[in-house]
């Protein structure tokens, strides 16, 4: 039955197919001998789900089923309990060993029933994935909120990182002969240099380009997550140079290549954000090259900054206004800049940097120049979150063991490029004989592996800015 129309006819509806299709918890005894599921129950919810408008009915039903069918709270603390007493008693290790895994069998909730049911039904994995898309957004809109709603989001991720681990994964790679909607695919979910028009799309999956894309076992020639690669003879230092519609060139020639630049990488499918697959896919992918062009000898990526401009212009806000204090410029920098401008406070520079005009005045660009350079720099390798790199790209190159090796000036001129980094773009370089010493001392001690480039960068910016 689909959606009633009025709205407590459809509460009530909504409760009967959550009880009918959640199953219970069995007994711990009974735990391995309980009953399969009826699979018609499980389709049934799938149903219902995709019959309900995307927005506050689907995030209502995701908020009963987080509340109402989560963990059995009286169980677990008498588990606790027992687990407790097991230890003060010091008896066998046996019988503690045993009354941990009641617990730990009584923390599952309930709904996990559901979604382990869901994932064995045909196209079941497909429709839990779409489900937890819905979560994501709505835990980003607060369409759906609350400690329940955010440990079912964490349960979910858990299991589709299980059924996504890359044992499941088959790498594919794209060329201008692939099914048309793979191509279409690909082209829809580049999120980080869209793609203009098939010409474009043609030169992307052309010669000194290559195309990859992780899809699972269960959900074949689905792309999950896309990486682009140029085949190029140095380290890009601009976009412009690898995503300018440039006329294919008809034949690669081998001994021209010897760099290959990672330039996006784009999950496909928001239900499986917080699932580790860009890392696998990347490693993957280095694998297939060395294999394919043996003289590749530098591995890099032309990365955005996403977030630098924002940042930067929120610390321009928070300086006070007046110019003595001006914290982040040489008092010769500023006193050129507001020369230029017009305006010794701060507001016609945020102004010219929110709307990208400052591009236009040469001079502007010229000024600008340095002091942009190292307040990047600080930004990527000074800027923490919980003491690891606040820029997210930065952060997931750097857990991947890359170095910080190049901040490029005039990178990326796009309107997009401008507004989201005033135009800067970073190479993260990948040293393959490095990159597990470097990731284990990121993520153990929060150390960045960075060039002298960017080292220099970072300290021009302590001896300059007073932050």
């Amino acid at each position: 039955r689909g959606p009633a129309g009025s709205s407590s006819a459809s509460v009530t509806d909504m409760e009967e197919l959550l009880s009918r299709s959640v199953p219970p918890l069995p007994p711990y005894e009974t735990k391995e001998k309980a009953p399969p599921p009826a699979e018609l129950r499980s389709a049934e919810f799938v149903r219902y789900y995709r019959g309900l408008e995307a927005g506050p009915p689907r995030a209502e039903l995701l908020t009963r089923l987080a509340r109402d069918f989560g963990v059995d709270h009286g169980r677990v603390a008498e588990f606790s309990a027992k687990v407790l007493q097991a230890r003060e008693q010091q008896r066998e290790l046996g019988a503690l060993l045993q009354a941990e895994d009641r617990l730990r069998y009584y923390l599952n909730p309930q709904y996990r029933g559901l979604f382990q049911h869901l994932g064995r039904l045909e196209g079941g994995l497909r429709f839990l994935v779409e489900l937890r898309g819905d979560l994501v957004e709505g835990l980003a809109s607060k369409a759906v909120d609350g400690p329940h709603v955010k440990e079912m989001n964490g349960v979910l991720r858990n299991m589709l990182s299980e059924w996504f681990s890359t044992g499941f994964l088959n790498l594919e790679r794209v060329t201008w002969q692939s099914p048309c909607e793979v191509l279409q695919k690909i082209s829809d979910s580049e999120a980080v240099h869209p793609v203009r028009n098939w010409v474009d799309m043609k030169r992307r999956v052309g010669s000194y380009r290559r195309c990859y894309f992780f899809s699972h076992c269960a959900i074949p020639g689905e792309p999950l997550i896309v990486l682009h690669v140029a085949l190029t003879s140095d380290i890009s230092s601009s976009i412009q140079a690898i995503v300018k519609e440039v006329p294919p060139l008809e034949t690669e020639d081998t001994d021209k290549i010897t760099t290959a630049i990672f330039y996006s990488i784009s999950l496909t499918q928001q239900g499986l954000q917080g699932v580790e697959l860009g890392t696998y896919l990347i490693k993957r992918v280095v694998k297939e090259l060395q294999k394919e062009l043996p003289q590749i000898k530098a591995f890099s990526t032309l990365s955005p900054i996403p977030g630098f401009t924002k940042w930067l212009v929120g610390l321009l806000s928070s300086q006070t206004k007046d110019l003595e204090r001006n914290e982040l410029f040489s008092e010769s920098e500023w006193q050129e800049i507001s020369e230029i401008t017009g305006d010794s406070t701060t507001e016609t520079l945020k102004k010219l940097l929110n709307n990208n005009e400052w591009v236009r005045s040469e001079k502007l660009v010229q000024v600008l120049h340095s002091p942009l350079m190292r307040l990047c720099a600080w930004y990527l390798y000074g800027e923490k979150h919980r003491g690891y790199a606040l820029n997210p790209v930065a952060n997931f190159h750097l857990q991947n063991g890359s170095v910080m090796w190049r901040i490029n000036w005039m990178a990326d001129t796009s309107p997009r490029g401008m507004t989201a980094s005033c135009g800067m773009m970073v190479n993260y370089r990948y040293f393959l004989e490095d990159t597990a010493s470097n990731s284990a001392a990121y993520l153990g001690t929060k150390q960045i592996k960075a060039s002298e480039q960017v080292l220099s960068l970072v300290s021009q910016f302590q001896q300059n800015s007073k932050l």
